[in-house]
């Protein structure tokens, strides 16, 4: 049994009213360790370490922070077989995908925006009548709180705090009460790398109790979440009284329009990964797959032989493409989404039955599934399932398809095939979404905008966007 604890003021501490909650391993359905169930108190708590040690990191030279945050990056890469073991574990996620993408991308965060501060310039602008001069300071928030979701663990978690940090800040985080335990290992790391005590303080918990208690500190200046859309507005709504900054990336339903005159082998290669990477738990997931009529038919059958191709098993497993669900309530939450989708008159083409693994039969396995639905309006393609299950329709032409890739709460991400240049541009411009990929998926680059419109969230992350949001912008203005 693995025992976790808050990291505080650079320690590791229990909970103060010595409450825990399981922590389950997805791939078996076994308790292997325990969590903090944090109280308000451990916020407070970590409330005034960030507070003692703000003064004197905000003070801190440019080029050591940037040196703290390199430092960690060097450390998550050389302790890189640890912590993807310890994801794959509490996530449920194959270990070659948290070894070969999610643990690198999470060390890239610290490289990333320790190099980036260096290169965050002020603005300035002269006048001549009368003679005068403007520049823009950026000065950091102060006390912040970062709270990460369960489905890409240690990256969405450095996500947050590394511009936080370097920005300035001192930061409260939360990870989820699913996935605790990189974020807690991460604790050590930041140790060695020398980060000063209270700069970053992790507390773990339930979010109705612990991340309540970070969003209602009055004096926690900015909240970054990403997670739901319905906890996403009940942040908003408790924040906007006491002027919170806020930066939430929510949910997604994201269209995958395929039109005929694309490059069919590499269109339908990276379907399948963007319909199922991560069990299909990523909010940027092709969910909605979209076909020209023309290639309908044959791109159903050929999509459906790759999928059925995929195999099922232990994270742990070398082969295994499809690991288990994060947890079991979960698992029965998509396959609620599957025996609506049938309801509904849409066909299952493949999948959508729980799979037993041998020797892990507790495991939360479920199949990989494809389902053709009659029409968009069709719950399954208007809700956010986040597994892996997409749904498959035709469409007649660029402004039909449009107007259904349109037709959502939502507005993350989308995918056009084609290559076609002029409609690559009409499309990339009329769709309601805050990143669209074009002959791709998941190309990312951390000097972007990343963020949706719609429900799909407020404000924007990556980049300078990151450092901007988590930094006040104060104008100076000189006569002279």
């Amino acid at each position: 049994m693995t025992k976790i604890k808050n990291y505080i003021n650079g320690d590791f501490h229990n909970p103060i009213q010595d409450n825990w909650l399981d922590n389950y391993n997805p791939s078996n359905g076994d308790v292997y360790g325990q969590i903090p169930n944090s109280s308000k108190d451990d916020v407070e708590n970590a409330y005034n370490a960030a507070k003692a040690a703000f003064t004197s990191w905000s003070k801190t030279p440019l080029d050591e922070r940037s040196r703290i945050l390199i430092k960690i990056s060097d450390l998550l890469e050389a302790n890189l077989q640890r912590f993807a073991e310890a994801e794959s574990k509490d996530n449920g996620k194959p270990i070659s995908l948290a070894k070969a993408v999610d643990i690198p991308r999470a060390a890239s965060n610290f490289r990333f925006f320790g190099n980036a501060i260096t290169q965050f310039a002020s603005e300035s602008h002269e006048s001549i009548e009368p003679n005068a001069i403007n520049y823009t300071l950026r000065q950091p928030i102060g006390v912040v709180g970062c709270i990460s979701p369960w489905n890409l663990p240690l990256y969405l978690f450095t996500w947050k705090i590394a511009p936080a940090l370097v920005a300035g800040n001192c930061v409260i985080a939360k990870p989820s009460e699913v996935t605790p335990m990189t974020a807690f290992l991460l604790g050590e790391i930041c140790n060695e790398a020398g980060l000063p005590k209270g700069v970053l303080n992790i507390v773990h918990g339930l979010g109705g109790s612990t991340g309540q208690a970070i969003i209602e500190h009055p004096d926690i200046k900015a909240i970054s979440f990403t997670g739901g859309t319905s906890t996403g507005a009940h942040i908003a709504k408790i924040a906007a009284p006491m002027f919170k900054k806020l930066s939430l990336e929510l949910g997604g339903k994201n269209p995958n329009i395929i039109f005929a005159d694309c490059d069919y082998d590499d269109m339908l290669d990276t379907t399948v990964r963007s319909s199922f990477a991560n069990q299909g738990q990523i909010c940027l997931c092709g969910s909605r797959i979209f076909i020209e009529q023309s290639i309908y038919e044959q791109f159903k059958v050929d999509f459906v032989k790759k999928v059925k191709a995929l195999k099922v098993g232990h994270p742990s497993k070398s082969d295994t493409n499809i690991g288990a669900l994060v947890s079991k309530p979960h698992l029965e939450k998509v396959k609620d989404y599957i025996k609506i989708a049938k309801d509904e008159n849409g066909t299952v083409l493949c999948g959508g039955h729980v799979v037993n693994v041998k020797g892990y039969e507790n495991g939360y396995y479920l199949e990989p599934t494809v389902i053709e639905v009659p029409n968009n309006n069709c719950r399954v393609n208007q809700e956010e399932v986040f597994g892996p299950v997409v749904t498959i329709m035709p469409f007649a032409s660029e402004d039909h398809v449009l107007e259904m890739a349109n037709d959502v709460k939502y507005g993350l991400s989308a995918t056009i095939w084609t290559n076609n240049l002029k409609r690559t541009m009409r499309m990339s411009s009329q769709l309601l979404a805050g990143i669209v990929w074009v002959n791709t998926w998941m190309l990312r680059d951390l000097r972007t905008p990343f963020g949706g419109v719609k429900a799909s969230g407020v404000g924007r992350e990556g980049g300078f966007e990151a450092l901007r949001f988590f930094t006040e912008a104060k104008n100076v203005c000189i006569k002279y």
